[in-house]
């Protein structure tokens, strides 16, 4: 069978170097390291060694289906975000060029209305696409299958992810966590949608291997994929628990200045904190993590309350983002079915999938049984 051509656009930067040094060495992969700036691609490419090109590729130019064809590519893993302010145009070239497509959006809006939008165009294609393959919903609906398997119901999801503050940060994170920074986000609370503020009011979170942080309200697909699926009678909600407080407190005063009309659009702040976030980094570890707490009624109809933690040091934690989308690749480069159509990440990998990855970056897992 021949290698799987494999394009990873944004390939040099801090998600997509990750997964291209990931695939580098798989004789079913052809990797191509795709982004505007052709010298930092073929810089990256010559580091992977043999096989692997470097080319220069505009997402947004005119012509990219066009393009993909001429370069005989089976695969686009898009990695350029931020995703929250862009259309499908990636995705539909794939789609037109006959590749498969993979995406490690966050955006609530671009992963909950992807099905909708680009079944018909995948299903017609024979090619499969899926969005949002990163921690969240990809790890963590993997993580809830797992310690709520065979439950009769679940009453809440509490998700947070806690970033080492040393950890490597990328601009078009900071840009995409910005974008709703003080704007109104729906969550399910109370057995109701109630809208609570992204980044205001951080409130304390527990870890298993990390001290407690204060965690604040974050826009992720989950929050409107998960009550759905799990049919979730009480709460789902997400947090992102930075590790100095100076820095979360610091968020929560920029969504409290949008609130209020004097900062309308935050996002622009994002390369000058980008630049200067590493003044608080004495202040910090290289450790972080992430905990999924559930609560609910089991197969034997006794109230149950899980929380599964991880923790990554040495800051290797941005490659947890990286893992599903990696993990899917290879499936599709191995020859595995994936279902035909436009998907979100959504229970398509099991947690045992993950924890190859986990060993190899030295993460701790622990499945803790709640009071």
């Amino acid at each position: 069978m021949a290698a799987l051509k494999t394009l990873v656009l944004g390939g040099y930067g801090n998600f997509g170097a990750r997964i291209c040094r990931a695939l580098a060495g798989d004789p079913a992969t052809h990797l191509l390291v795709a982004g505007r700036d052709a010298t930092r691609a073929q810089a990256l490419a010559h580091t992977l060694g043999h096989g692997v090109q470097g080319i220069a590729l505009d997402h947004q130019a005119p012509g990219l289906a066009d393009r993909l064809r001429a370069l005989g590519v089976g695969l686009v893993i898009h990695t350029a975000g931020p995703f929250q302010a862009q259309a499908y145009g990636v995705a539909q070239a794939a789609a037109e060029a006959g590749a498969h497509y993979i995406d490690l959006a966050d955006g609530r809006r671009f992963v909950c209305d992807f099905p909708a939008a680009l079944q018909a165009t995948f299903a017609a294609a024979g090619r499969t696409a899926v969005t949002g393959a990163s921690t969240v919903p990809a790890l963590s609906s993997a993580v809830i299958d797992h310690l709520c398997a065979g439950w009769q119901h679940i009453d809440s999801i509490d998700i947070c992810i806690a970033p080492a503050q040393r950890a490597p940060r990328g601009e078009a994170t900071l840009a995409a966590v910005l974008s709703y920074c003080g704007l109104p986000i729906p969550v399910l609370e109370s057995g109701r949608w109630q809208a609570r503020r992204g980044w205001a009011a951080p409130t304390p979170v527990q870890f298993h291997r990390l001290r407690p942080r204060l965690g604040a309200v974050c826009d992720i697909p989950d929050l409107e994929i998960f009550p759905a699926h799990y049919r979730v009678r009480d709460r789902v909600m997400f947090r992102a628990a930075l590790e100095v407080g100076l820095a979360q407190r610091s968020f929560a005063t920029l969504a409290a200045l949008r609130h209020w009309g004097l900062l309308p659009h935050p996002e622009k702040l994002a390369g000058l904190l980008h630049r200067t976030g590493g003044v608080l980094d004495a202040l910090g570890t290289p450790l972080g993590g992430m905990v999924v707490r559930v609560a609910g009624t089991d197969a034997q109809g006794q109230p149950r309350q899980r929380a599964w933690h991880i923790a990554a040091d040495h800051d290797h934690g941005p490659e947890i983002p990286c893992m599903a989308a990696i993990l899917l690749a290879r499936q599709l480069a191995a020859g595995q079915t994936l279902p035909t159509g436009a998907h979100t990440s959504t229970g398509l990998l099991p947690l045992a999938a993950f924890a190859p990855e986990f060993a190899k970056w030295g993460m701790v897992t622990d499945i803790v049984e709640e009071a």
